[in-house]
């Protein structure tokens, strides 16, 4: 019996995230991989463990993802962390799944926000619509 063997970058490529971050699971313990040299490999069955479905080798659904930064400039820690709360707290998509990944990093010396987002194009537009709004509510 033969095993399906897994890149870091090929378990990100099938589930839309970036290699660091499956790295991370491997890391975290949420994934397990094996050290081959100087790379890692996932078997097909812990893949499968990770995600509660079977691998798909067939083809993938078409996606269409985005990936932004966001500035907010003259804003202060509990401002940050409200909106940041806000963002995080946003609703998943079927099972569960994100549709969207949220990065938020506050620079209090330059008040500044910095949010990275990645995901669906839909979502990260919907985003976008909510950070303005919420950004006019702060300034009115």
């Amino acid at each position: 019996m033969t095993q399906d063997w897994y890149s870091i970058e090929q378990v990100a490529e099938r589930l839309g995230l970036h290699v660091a971050t499956v790295r991370g699971y491997v890391r975290d313990g949420r994934l397990n991989a094996v050290r081959i040299g100087k790379q890692y490999r996932v078997a097909r069955a812990d893949f499968e463990a990770l995600t509660g479905r079977p691998a798909d080798h067939g083809e993938r659904e078409r996606r269409l993802d985005v990936s932004a930064v966001l500035d907010v400039d003259g804003i202060d820690a509990e401002t940050a962390d409200r909106f940041t709360a806000l963002l995080n707290g946003l609703p998943t998509g079927p099972l569960g799944k994100p549709v969207l990944h949220l990065h938020a990093v506050h620079d209090a010396e330059r008040a500044r926000l910095k949010v990275l987002t990645t995901g669906e194009a839909r979502a990260t537009a919907e985003v976008l619509r909510l950070v303005a709004a919420l950004v006019e509510e702060e300034t009115a």
